[in-house]
This record gives structure tokens, C-alpha cells and sequence, in this order.
């Protein structure tokens, strides 16, 4: 669990900022949208086949400059 330490002193907005920056670090963010709604495993390995030809058109039109 990420822990943010307030200082003596500090700003409560200050403080929620570095908890937010943090979180983010730790890609938490990403995995709650990720599981915000059940995806199939046929659903997540299409959208991963698209993304690697998308990727694969784009090292293509890249190496052809």
C-alpha cells in the first residue's frame, strides 16, 4: 500500500498531489480501468493483435523513410 508522509507543515493539496503522482508510478490507475468492466479473453487477445499490427504498420512506414 503507498503511503505518502505529511510533514510538518505541509499542504493537504500538496500532499494528495505527491499520493496521486505515486499511485500513478505504481500504473494503479491503469489497473483499476482495467477492471472497471470484465473483458473476455478472446476480446483481450484481439485487441492485442490489433495493437501489434498497428504497431508493426507503423515500424513499416517508419523503416521505409
Amino acid at each position: 500500500m503507498t503511503e505518502i508522509k505529511l510533514r510538518r507543515g505541509d499542504d493537504v493539496g500538496k500532499a494528495l498531489r505527491r499520493l496521486k503522482k505515486a499511485l500513478g508510478r505504481e500504473r494503479l490507475f491503469d489497473e483499476l480501468k482495467k477492471r472497471r468492466h470484465f473483458q473476455k479473453p478472446s476480446d483481450s487477445l484481439r485487441k492485442k493483435q490489433k495493437e501489434a499490427r498497428f504497431n508493426a504498420m507503423l515500424r513499416q512506414r517508419h523503416a521505409d523513410l
